[in-house]
């Protein structure tokens, strides 16, 4: 026979038992969450993964955002009155990885994969296709992301990030050179760029594969910074985590001769004037966000940055735009001093928008037990996600879709242009930027 619990019990028990492994969140009793009708609803298990202590660029921010939001919803009676459990998975960066997660996910049982992170998307797919587990708001990394009829991005991906930087340097930026990294996603970045630089009439960037995983980078530094030129000259470098490595490197490069006073006044190093960030060679540097971010911003000296004055194309507002309370709100009440939930960074923010996604969906489905076939079934049928501003309404109807040339399930395609002042990315353009023509006339 069950025993009744109040609301209020209930709820304390719930903000209490973890749901950072499968299974170590079972309810007892009745099983009926605050907040349901009565009766009893089934929980709904996904499943997020991302890369983690490895060489190349680590998102330990989207799994640990998963179990926040996880707490938060199942503190407030689930979704829907299903409590929401967390499977999560470190995919190492690896094609094997990527596959031993998405089996995992198809072992236990997920219904979704959310917010997560992996380059391997070929090796992640195959196993949810078959399954028919959606997957819902990756960080845009892959092209099989945005290819897979079950994949549902949130975000343009590499593409609009990159086909948005082009816009956004060709105002500025007389020559350019581009460091990126040697792989097969790295392969696309130049024309999306250059689709960006053309809308302009501006000239190609020069194009400069570089290892994903280097511990410095002095020689792809030395050709950037040449080709790039004196005279209004941009380097932008999308190398994930390593950008960092890479910027590192150039900055340490020794000054040309005759630079001596070049970039004085123009208000880099110090907050100043307009952040025209300028080395003392006179090169502005530029990237997008996930390879540049308000945390390496921070961790490399804020105002007295490399970075200040630079560059970054973004996704979604910047940090600090009010559309983020909400999720500033449930990390600062349900991360418990996790330093690895910072609300700045971008893979945190996807993993936000991606669990919006997910709620909504659920919310609207009001079943017992939810299963991945009616998530991908409402998906599909034009379910309309408002994200409170952070992206424009989402919807993954056929006429939704971009359909550009290997990223045809982009729906959106907007982003915002930002610019790092006083060690604060910050809005160089109000409000987003359309890049659907720009990313449709890559080859």
């Amino acid at each position: 026979m069950c025993v009744s619990m109040t609301g209020r019990r209930l709820t304390s028990l719930l903000a209490y038992v973890t749901t950072a492994t499968a299974g170590a969140s079972m309810l007892t009793g009745c099983g009926v969450l605050p907040g349901t009708t009565g009766g009893s609803r089934e929980p709904v298990i996904v499943m997020t993964w991302a890369p983690d202590q490895t060489r190349a660029t680590n998102m330990p921010g989207m799994p640990a955002m998963a179990q926040t939001y996880a707490r938060w919803v199942n503190s407030q009676g689930g979704i829907d009155g299903h409590e929401l459990r967390i499977l999560t998975c470190n995919e190492h960066n690896t094609t094997t990885g990527a596959a031993a997660c998405a089996r995992r996910a198809v072992r236990e049982k997920a219904v979704a994969v959310v917010g997560s992170y992996s380059q391997n998307g070929r090796a992640f797919m195959a196993p949810l296709e078959a399954a028919g587990i959606p997957y819902i708001g990756g960080y845009g990394i892959s092209e099989d992301e945005f290819t897979s009829p079950l994949s549902y991005p949130v975000n343009g991906g590499q593409a609009s990030l990159i086909a948005g930087h082009g816009m956004q340097l060709a105002a500025s930026c007389r020559k350019v050179s581009l460091v990126r990294p040697d792989t097969l996603a790295g392969d696309k970045f130049p024309e999306l760029l250059n689709s960006g630089l053309r809308k302009a009439s501006h000239r190609s960037a020069v194009d400069i594969p570089a290892v994903e995983d280097a511990a410095e980078y002095t020689e792809p530094a030395v050709k950037a910074r040449e080709k790039a030129g004196e005279e209004d000259g941009c380097v932008t470098a999308v190398l994930g985590e390593r950008t960092q490595t890479f910027f590192d490197s150039f900055r340490r490069l020794p000054q040309q001769e005759g630079d001596g006073d070049s970039g004085n006044g123009d208000g880099s190093g110090d907050g100043s004037g307009d952040g025209s960030g300028k080395t003392q060679d006179g090169v502005r540097i530029s990237s997008v966000l996930g390879s540049v971010g308000q945390p390496v911003i921070d961790r490399t000296g804020g105002a007295h940055s490399p970075f200040e004055g630079a560059f970054v194309t973004g996704w979604y507002p910047e940090a600090s735009d009010k559309s983020w309370a909400p999720m500033r709100k449930v990390i600062q009440e349900h991360a418990f001093a996790d330093n690895r939930v910072d609300p700045a960074d971008a893979g945190v923010q996807t993993t936000w928008i991606a669990y919006t996604v997910l709620k909504e969906v659920v919310d609207s489905l009001d079943a017992d037990k939810i299963t991945a076939t009616q998530i991908a079934y409402a998906l599909d049928r034009g379910a309309r996600i408002d994200t409170g501003g952070l992206t424009p309404t989402l919807r993954w109807k056929y006429e939704d879709l971009l359909g550009a040339p290997g990223f045809p399930r982009i729906v959106n395609h907007e982003v915002t242009f930002q610019v790092v002042r006083k060690g604060q990315l910050v809005a160089q353009k109000p409000g987003f930027v359309d890049v659907g023509e720009t990313v449709l006339s890559a080859p």
